[in-house]
């Protein structure tokens, strides 16, 4: 069996989160779970940063919602009248926070080394090449997907 490219063919335009949103699909597909975990992460890394702290702004959305419930003091009504607009990222932000958690995998696999932990240190590196690739296939010129030649599709043994 192939080893399965995690990262889609770079596409003029394509942002990071769609490119980590395919590549998790052919990731779930290909049943790579080293790749789904590290795509998952990313993408979890990237919706917290889009959260807005909830002290932040101004008087919030219950103050412009209106009066309130006449049964529930403080209650604000209608639909969507306590929702707060999400964060937007630049996409040098997003490519940002991948590239940090590819880092940080990078830096792991450095301290479980040093622990006499290869395994979880080779886990951990695979997963930075596969962020790394979605990132690498955002079009830079020579840049390409190839993050997994030559490794193994599956989880390592005792992980299945």
């Amino acid at each position: 069996m192939d080893p399965p490219s995690p990262a889609p063919p770079a596409r003029s335009g394509a942002d990071t989160r769609a490119r980590l949103r395919l590549a998790l699909t052919e990731a779930l597909r290909a049943r790579d779970v080293i790749a789904v975990s590290a795509l998952r992460s990313a993408l979890s890394a990237i919706g917290n940063a889009e959260a807005v702290d909830a002290g932040a702004g101004d008087a919030g959305p219950v103050a412009a919602a209106g009066p309130g419930s006449p049964y529930v003091a403080g209650a604000a009504t209608g639909l969507g009248a306590t929702e707060v607009q999400r964060r937007r990222l630049s996409p040098a932000e997003t490519e940002r926070i991948v590239r940090a958690e590819a880092s940080e995998r990078e830096r792991a696999a450095r301290e479980y080394e040093q622990a006499g932990r290869a395994d979880q240190a080779g886990r951990l590196r695979r997963e930075a090449r596969v962020l790394m690739s979605v990132v690498a296939a955002g079009g830079r010129p020579g840049d390409g997907p190839g993050c997994t030649s030559g490794e193994p599709s599956g989880p390592p043994p005792g992980l299945a």
